[in-house]
């Protein structure tokens, strides 16, 4: 948010909380969920969703019923020259990021098509062709159960960013009412770790506190069944003992490079692999993480490093 834009809503979140702390708490609430415009940002962006779209056309399209909507669905077969011969097991589905869409994680899906797998990419809602213009966890939690109940299950889900962190919680079934979708593999790709700081960092920008902030904050208890302290990465990831890849860049200046360290502490079960130099969008272009996420995914898998590892940067990624 611009500067003068964040001085005028914290002014208007201060008078709404000093008039009704409970509508400021709601407010900031509706505001943290509402998605941006989907409008091209750049003629760079505009050339990557045109690469894309050719390769999307190999998709088979499927929009799915959500609460309050539809949401985008894309499977895409495995690459004719991934040369397997066994039958391997079922498809992988990939997730975007918040201010993202499918077609920014191509250079990942095509890597994994290439190892064997048909994969299964979504757009959250709010993003990409989904309805709507709001996101939350528990409504990316229900899009990935939906998505579940149409192509899956699925044997390994892959997020990046705040995808990554609606993988994780569709795993560990931390909504109410929504069955746990645990796949046997994770990959999760410069996510953050701990919802109760994000929530933190964005009551500190609109400038809430006391009643308002605890009526903010409770809304996760309201929409998820769960209150927002259970929202930790590092115990949600002991609950979910499967197999499960970080990869992260020490200069994410989005996502701080603690939040991944955070992450292996949950158990032997969980991988780090830097891939310092990439940051927090190109790292989802570059060819080094895509080989890394074929391999812990593919027939080689178990040739993957041990539980720390680094890339190297690759120059020539075509992330955003």
């Amino acid at each position: 948010m611009a500067p003068i834009a964040l001085q005028v809503t914290r002014a208007g979140f201060s008078v709404l909380g000093l008039l009704s702390p409970t509508l400021a708490g709601k407010a900031a609430f509706r505001l943290f969920c509402r998605t941006p415009s989907r409008r091209v940002r750049s003629e760079k962006e505009r050339a990557v969703l045109a690469a894309a779209g050719r390769r999307m056309e190999s998709a088979t399209h499927t929009n799915l019923a959500v609460p309050g909507g539809t949401i985008a669905s894309y499977r895409f077969p495995a690459s004719d020259d991934a040369g397997l011969q066994d039958a391997v097991p079922g498809p992988v589905l990939v997730v975007h990021g918040w201010a993202s869409r499918s077609e920014h994680m191509m250079a990942i899906i095509d890597g994994i098509r290439q190892s064997g797998r048909d994969v299964v990419a979504i757009d959250l809602p709010g993003h990409g062709r989904s309805s709507g213009r709001k996101l939350n966890l528990p409504m990316g939690v229900r899009a990935i159960d939906a998505a579940w109940r149409h192509h899956g299950p699925f044997e390994a889900m892959v997020g990046h960013s705040f995808g990554g962190v609606v993988a994780l919680n569709a795993a560990q079934g931390s909504v109410a009412g929504v069955d746990a979708r645990r796949p046997a593999r994770l990959a999760l790709i410069a996510a953050p770790a701990s919802i109760p700081e994000l929530f933190a960092m964005v009551a500190g920008w609109l400038g809430i506190s006391g009643r308002a902030r605890q009526v903010f904050e409770g809304e996760v208890l309201r929409l998820t069944g769960r209150p927002l302290a259970r929202f930790d990465g590092a115990s949600q990831l002991s609950e979910v003992d499967v197999p499960t890849l970080i990869v992260h860049a020490r200069d994410d200046k989005e996502v701080p490079s603690a939040n991944a360290e955070t992450y292996v502490s949950a158990g032997p079960h969980v991988q780090l692999s830097w891939a310092d130099g990439l940051g927090h969008r190109r790292i989802i272009g570059a060819r080094s993480v895509v080989e890394l996420i074929g391999s812990f995914l593919g027939p080689e898998r178990d040739a993957v490093g041990g539980p720390f590892s680094v890339i190297a940067a690759d120059p020539s990624c075509s992330g955003r």
